[in-house]
């Protein structure tokens, strides 16, 4: 298999939810156990052979990328891009990696904390001609159910996603293994020249393009709110 070296972060919005109580960090470089946010995805995309990250800014780009320069390790080149449409949905920050990517890469979000061996698991368990979403079947130690992005499965299969589903047996972790038909599915996805992650992850898996990867006892963490980020950082504290 060869090597997956690309990743694409999304990291455009503004992290209104965390944003309280003082705070005025922008959400990527917010302190978690006194390192920033981004710094761990950056470590763990780094430690499974990812040479280039493409960071997809926006919400107050230019402060982010000046502050961010000490969070990315030695071996691991960022080319930031940025969203001038940052505050619609989630799809069109993907589709702006879209021209810089002609192979299999690894998509993130920002705001996610989650175990290096979930990269890897994507890695060797991948198929490279779907969508392979890492995803999480211990629902009950989800931390705001309400919040999670859910899906349904069938086998390996993805056969549905969304917040509000009423039948699902997964939890989405928002750890991607993506080939570049992605952006063709995200265009077609399009409505009123807006579309989510999840419109395009949905028109893939209507035609049967999209496997789901478990992570076992992997944990991971959203990072949207206050109470959030205090649940992830007594759940590292315990971490190995």
């Amino acid at each position: 298999m060869n090597p997956i070296t690309e990743a694409v972060v999304l990291m455009a919005g503004s992290g209104s939810r965390l944003r309280v109580g003082g705070r005025t960090s922008v959400k990527p470089l917010i302190p978690v156990r006194g390192r920033p946010l981004i710094s761990y995805t950056f470590d763990a995309l780094a430690y499974a052979g990812v040479k280039t990250v493409y960071a997809v800014v926006g919400f107050e780009s230019e402060t982010l990328m000046a502050e961010m320069q000490t969070s990315i390790p030695q071996n691991l080149r960022v080319c930031f891009i940025h969203n001038e449409a940052w505050q619609k949905q989630n799809g069109i920050s993907v589709l702006a990696a879209s021209p810089h990517l002609t192979s299999p890469f690894f998509l993130t979000m920002c705001d996610h904390l989650f175990e290096r061996s979930m990269i890897e698991l994507l890695r060797d368990h991948a198929a490279m001609d779907q969508l392979n979403l890492a995803i999480d079947r211990k629902i009950e130690t989800i931390f705001d159910l309400d919040d999670a992005m859910k899906v349904q499965t069938c086998g390996d299969r993805l056969i549905a996603i969304g917040k509000d589903l009423p039948n699902y047996d997964a939890i989405d972790t928002g750890v991607f293994l993506c080939p570049p038909i992605i952006f063709d599915y995200l265009e077609r996805a399009k409505r009123n020249d807006d579309c989510s992650l999840a419109d395009g992850v949905r028109l893939m898996a209507v035609d049967a393009k999209v496997r789901a990867i478990d992570i076992g006892n992997a944990w991971w963490q959203d990072i949207d709110t206050p109470e959030m980020l205090r649940h992830a950082e007594f759940k590292m504290a315990a971490l190995p």
